[in-house]
């Protein structure tokens, strides 16, 4: 199963091709997205990323996964998150939103078995 392809990105708005929800932020996997409800985990732009907000695309077996941290770069990701994704041997790339994305995108369009987590505003 291939990684979705990030069909948009807008200030508060993401498109994922194939998928007719539009999502403030999301998570996406091999084979499918959903949107990523910060109020499951209680994440906060402060200290932001944690490991919680991560497993379920872990567990879907990605070889690398993106953080996307906000078009403004507002939302943390704690030296935690990226060890507890290194210890599982996954490649971590983490940056701004839009340069996430288009990261994200090459590495599913080279058929990388690639997850993300994206923030897209502040």
């Amino acid at each position: 199963m291939s990684s979705p392809e990030i069909a948009s990105l807008s200030w508060g708005q993401m498109k994922v091709k194939g998928c007719s929800t539009t999502y403030k932020d999301c998570k996406v996997w091999p084979g499918g997205s959903r949107t990523w409800d910060w109020r499951e985990t209680g994440t906060n732009h402060s200290p932001g990323v944690q490991p919680a907000d991560l497993e379920e695309v872990v567990k879907k077996g990605v070889q690398t996964l993106v953080i996307g941290r906000g078009m403004s770069e507002a939302l943390q990701v704690p030296p935690s998150t990226v060890d507890y994704l290194k210890k599982n041997g996954i490649d971590v790339v983490v940056l701004q939103t839009e340069k996430a994305v288009a990261e994200y995108n090459a590495l599913a369009a080279r058929g990388v078995k690639v997850g993300g987590v994206f923030h897209s505003t502040c």
